[in-house]
């Protein structure tokens, strides 16, 4: 039987497609009904997404699915490199691992779950802070993962 690393290692060579997968669409605001403002009044620009009330764990999960590995044929989420999501209004703060201290896809993995976090209107700040404990290991796979992987339960 092949060890674990053998199995990855394959998947590595000849890598399968993710499955896609379908990220919540944000209806747009709904629009201010307008008023005449009289010449005494100040016109005070309202906020579009005020305090992005909106965000939450689910959809932020959401937008980490989309960010792989790109050496192992898996979401970020689902191969379990996510500690935690903490959401401070327009901040969002993420914290993550990596499967090896040596993984050199590691910056490229963070800046892209960055980026990805900094698209969703509302968030002015995306934070993704990288750290070693505790250790990850392969049963941190969600079980989707370990079936793509073709990994036992």
């Amino acid at each position: 039987m092949p060890s674990l690393f053998q199995r990855l290692s394959s998947l590595w060579k000849k890598p399968q497609p993710a499955a896609p997968v379908r990220t919540p669409r944000l209806s747009p605001p709904a629009r201010a009904m307008t008023k005449t403002v009289t010449s005494s009044e100040k016109a005070q620009p309202e906020p579009i997404f005020g305090h992005a009330q909106f965000l939450n764990e689910e959809l932020i999960y959401t937008v980490l699915r989309t960010c792989h590995d790109p050496e192992i044929p898996l979401n970020i989420v689902d191969l379990g490199l996510i500690y935690g999501v903490h959401i401070d209004n327009d901040r969002v703060n993420v914290t993550m691992t990596l499967t090896t201290q040596g993984c050199g896809m590691g910056s490229y993995i963070s800046h892209d779950a960055q980026e990805k976090l900094l698209s969703l209107p509302g968030v002015s700040e995306a934070i993704v802070e990288i750290v070693w404990e505790p250790p990850w290991t392969p049963e941190r796979i969600s079980p989707e993962g370990r079936k793509t992987l073709g990994l036992p339960d």
